[in-house]
Formats: C-alpha cells, structure tokens, sequence
C-alpha cells in the first residue's frame, strides 16, 4: 500500500493529526505498540467502570475551539476535579484555597489566611539570607522558593513530601523554577482548574480516540523500529515498510532521542508504575476521584478510584495507586524533564530534525515538552494546518 502519512503512535497527538489528514483527502497509517490505541490516555471498561489505565486524565481548557472540537467525538459530563491530600491523619482540599486554610489553622477570613502565609514566607526569606549572607533574596532551589511562597506549613505538609516523590529528589536538589509560582486561592472553591471548560468523556478517552479514527488504518502490536526500512538509525529513503508500504511523510510521537538513536544524548524523563485492584465487595473506597498522599514515607503519591470521574456508576469500585519511578532505557516514559540541561540537549535534536523535512514529531516526547491534553490537540490541529 502507499500512504501519504506513516503516522506512529495512536495517543491524542497521533490520532488528532490522522484525521485531520484524512480528513483532507490524505491517506494515513497509524501504528502502535501497544495492543490498543489511546496511548495513555487508553481507557479500559471493567465491572461497568472506566479505568485510567496509564494515570488519571481530566480535560480542561479555555480554548473553545479546542473544547468544540473534542465534543464533536464525544460527550462530555461536567466532572470537576476537586482532589483532596492527605498528610498523616490530616485531610485537606485542594488546591490551595479557603477551606485548606481554614482547616490547616482554624481562621475563616481571607485576611486571616493571607497574614498567616505572608508572615510565615517573610520569616523564611529572612532566615535564607541571613544563613547565606546575601542582602537581598534570591532562591537557590525548590525549597527556598517555595519557603518564600507559601511559608512553613503549606510547604512541609503539601508541597515537600510530594514534589520529592514526584521528582525522585530531595527538594534542596530541585531548581527553583520548578515553582514559579503556588496558586492561593482566598475563596471557598474547590475547582483545581481554572479553565472555563473541563469534563471527561461519558464512554472513556477509548471510545473518543477510536472516533477519530474512524475511516483510518490502523495496525495496532507494531513497534515502528521493526516496522520500517532503517538506514543506520533513521528511516531509509524513500520510505517504506519491510512489508513494502511506501509513505510520503512520517509523524513520530515518540522519544526524538530514540528516533535519532541517542547520537546526541538520552534526554531524561520521570516514569511511573500503576497498582490497579479491583474491589467489586466495595461500593465507594476513598470518597473522591483522586486523593493525594503528600508525606515522602508513603510511597505513592495518590491513590485514583476511577468510579468518581463518572459520578459513582458502576457496580464495586476499581483503585489505582501512583508510584513515581526514575525512568531507563525500555520503561515508559511520562514526564520530559524539562531543566536547562535537559532543553539544551533538546534543541540539538531539533536542529538535526531539520535535515529531515518530511518527519514530523509531535506529542510530550516528540516535542519534549508536558502538555495538557487541550493542549496537545491545539498543536497536532495547528500541525495538520502548516501540512494542507
């Protein structure tokens, strides 16, 4: 067969883009390895429930087009992500807003809340410089900037036990960029968005991604390195598959080292490891869709009851705990890790994919870069416009 796209990947990106393509009259491929298509936002029914096979995902955006664009593949319900953390045998909403603080030091009022956390951050900025001598404040790492944010209480209970885990560090070794700012919210709202649009599809991501599919191929158990004719470590020209399919242009969405065979470099990513069980003696486990765990002793970082995101249907109860995971070669990765460093080595890749015009690479690890979900459909629909 000839194909104008070889597109490889199945996720969000990758499914966004071949339809677009298709939808132009293009001819498209899509393969993945995986045994299913969705990427990682692949959702699996079970006893009546959606799973969140690969970590919870929850729409949001302010970009109508964006929001009309993914309605058009499915329904979506109102789901409001309101996730709640615990540390030790203390509960508390979030993010950062009114009811946090009024249950963290028993005060009612935004002033009380905002002198609280101004007081305690002018204490910490005062005590960092006098420890380092400087005269005036410059945060040197994670802590201190967040210290100088939040004050004392916010940071030890809901910022340093789960960053650390998050990032597999101690906070004194993260930059300080990583925070550039803590949202403090001096309502009574528990909305951890601020997007005006946000909701999960009624169905499960599957059925949206297979939506957007319809009317293309797709070859789901390939793994492209296998698939393709190789000239050392890129595709050969032209390209075509060992089978014999010929494509005009190829979109990769995944790891832009890999595709280049780390000639350059490994860039690093963070990964993640899923402790699903089925519970169908349990009717409602934790009360709330996602609840974090934010002490650095307590190994995962939160614990999804998927039910929640569809308000309660579904016989039984389906948990999943997140254990955050120093990524290597042949796991999966989930987060770019996206310091100076890391931005660096990424650019020279860039560089080297210029003297491949007809590759394209899209998605967080084509493009390196965490993206939301909205905000990977805004950038595969703007690709799909340069390609008409």
């Amino acid at each position: 067969m000839k194909y104008d796209y070889l597109v490889v990947g199945s996720g969000l990106f990758g499914a966004v883009f071949a339809h677009e393509m298709n939808k132009q009259g293009k001819s498209v491929l899509v393969i993945d390895k995986r045994d299913h298509v969705g990427g990682n936002i692949y959702t699996e029914n079970r006893m009546g429930i959606n799973v969140h096979m690969y970590g919870a995902h929850i729409f949001h955006t302010s970009d109508k087009e964006v929001w009309d664009y993914v309605n058009a593949f499915a329904d979506f319900n109102n789901y409001i992500n309101s996730p709640v953390a615990v540390y030790k045998d203390e509960l508390y909403n979030l993010p950062f807003n009114m009811n946090t603080f009024s249950k963290m030091w028993g005060i009612r009022t935004p002033q009380e809340a905002k002198s609280i956390i101004d007081a305690q951050a002018q204490k910490e900025v005062e005590r960092i410089k006098k420890e380092s001598g400087q005269d005036t404040f410059s945060p040197k790492n994670l802590e201190e900037q967040a210290l100088s944010l939040a004050g004392r209480d916010i940071y030890e209970k809901l910022v340093k036990g789960y960053t650390e885990k998050q990032w597999g560090r101690d906070c004194r070794e993260l930059p300080a960029f990583i925070i550039k700012r803590l949202p403090m919210r001096f309502v009574y709202d528990n909305n951890y968005f601020n997007d005006r649009y946000q909701g999960i599809p009624t169905g499960g991501y599957t059925a949206l991604v297979e939506k957007l599919l319809e009317g293309v191929t797709v070859r789901t158990g390939v793994d492209y390195y296998s698939f393709v004719k190789m000239d050392g470590d890129v595709p050969a020209k032209p390209f075509e598959s060992v089978a014999g399919d010929s494509f005009g242009r190829i979109l990769f969405t995944g790891m832009i080292d890999e595709f280049f065979g780390y000639r350059l470099g490994t860039l690093e990513y963070r990964s993640l490891r899923f402790e699903t069980q089925d519970l169908p003696d349990v009717d409602n486990y934790q009360g709330n869709a996602v609840v974090n765990y934010t002490e650095r002793e307590v190994p995962y970082t939160r614990i999804i009851e998927h039910k929640h995101f569809e308000f309660g249907k579904g016989s039984g109860t389906i948990i999943t705990r997140e254990y955050p995971a120093n990524w290597k070669h042949g796991d999966e990765p989930y987060y770019p890790m996206n310091d100076d460093k890391n931005n660096e080595l990424f650019s020279k890749y860039v560089e080297l994919s210029e003297d491949y015009p007809d590759i394209l690479f899209g998605g967080r690890l084509g493009q390196y870069k965490y993206y939301n979900m909205d905000q990977v459909v805004r950038e595969a629909l703007d690709m799909s416009i340069k390609m008409k």
